[in-house]
């Protein structure tokens, strides 16, 4: 019998060389996506940046703001070639670890109301609506609006 071992994920601190990576995910997944500025600005900031990889390959990303005792997760990606696999929750996961480390005790964040598969991630880990952002996002021929979502964070196992 021989083990078939699974690739090495590593999350670690976005680095500015990531940049190009990132964007072309971001430029993939979304029809109104963030500029390097958006990310630079992010990175300049503080902010929790942090990039996903599988077998030396970007997997995914998210971006996660803290003030006080609240995070907001910002943005979370993951490349069209690896959604589905649970990559998306591996970043939720170290996002929700890594709010809690910086003390936050609940995180927040917005999504789009027709992004179906992003709520039953975020429903899975526990997340509930606690307001509508009307108009929120830019989407074809107009705006959508944007669920607000928000989880009390206690243990998390990353």
């Amino acid at each position: 019998m021989s083990a078939v071992l699974a690739p090495r994920v590593e999350i670690r601190p976005m680095r500015h060389a990531d940049i190009d990576q990132i964007l072309a995910i971001e430029e993939s997944v979304y029809p109104f996506p963030w500029t390097r500025g958006n990310f630079v600005d992010s990175m300049v900031a503080g902010y929790g940046c942090c990039a996903g990889w599988v077998a030396g390959q970007l997997f995914g990303y998210y971006v996660l703001m803290l003030a006080l005792d609240e995070a907001h997760l910002l943005n979370v990606s993951v490349a069209e070639g690896h959604q589905g696999t649970g990559f998306g929750a591996r970043l939720l996961r170290h996002a929700l670890c890594e709010a809690g480390r910086g003390g936050a005790t609940t995180l927040l964040l917005e999504v789009r109301r027709s992004n179906d598969r992003a709520l039953t991630l975020y429903r899975h880990f526990g997340f509930q609506q606690i307001g509508v952002r009307r108009a929120y996002y830019a989407a074809e021929g107009g705006r959508e609006d944007a669920l607000v979502l928000r989880r009390a964070l206690g243990e998390v196992s990353a």
